[in-house]
């Protein structure tokens, strides 16, 4: 079954410098965290807040669900830590 991202919400980990949101593989729930540096690279921006990761994530959403998506399908599990790597 394909990822499905319903649940729009959305928060900021400082301590895993991470966007967290989730996911769902049928009635699976999958916790999503985005490091904060794909952000910065995706929007070639320096961003140093919360408020900044937060809008920049909203800005690209869609290219984050997609690229979520792709990794999930290569490792299947209830945790997708997506990184730099996984956006080229």
């Amino acid at each position: 079954m394909a990822l499905t991202f319903p649940n729009h919400s959305r928060s900021y980990d400082p301590g895993k410098q991470s966007i967290r949101f989730t996911g769902y593989d049928g009635v699976f729930e999958i916790s999503v965290f985005v490091e904060v540096a794909i952000l910065q690279a995706m929007t070639k921006e320096r961003l140093s807040e919360e408020i900044h990761y937060l809008a920049a994530f909203d800005g690209l959403r869609a290219a984050i669900e997609r690229h979520t998506s792709k990794t999930y399908s290569r490792r299947r599990r209830a945790t997708v830590v997506l990184t730099k790597a996984d956006i080229k």
